[in-house]
């Protein structure tokens, strides 16, 4: 089994308020969810208007598949156009 964790910081550029950035957090989310079936959560920086840390999980038993499919969600995010992406760290573990 492997499993892909994804951190991914987003700037939200015109937030002003924790609302906007719920919004905004929101969509990126449930789109990435819907689109990828990975498990997401705000998992950082929670009290900042203009920032996010997104943690993203998915569950295989081929890395190279794992690794394709994060490329991917960071170039739908990307072409979201509601966030940028700031930084990201990706790992893929394996348990036996």
């Amino acid at each position: 089994m492997r499993v892909a964790i994804l951190r991914m910081v987003l700037g939200i550029p015109g937030a002003t308020s924790l609302k906007d950035k719920r919004s905004v957090v929101s969509r990126v989310r449930d789109r990435c969810r819907n689109q990828f079936g990975v498990s997401v959560a705000e998992v950082e920086l929670l009290d900042v208007h203009d920032r996010a840390v997104l943690g993203m999980a998915l569950v295989s038993n081929d890395s190279r598949l794992l690794q394709s499919r994060m490329d991917q969600l960071l170039e739908f995010v990307e072409e979201l156009h509601v966030a940028q992406i700031l930084d990201h760290k990706l790992v893929i573990q394996s348990f036996s």
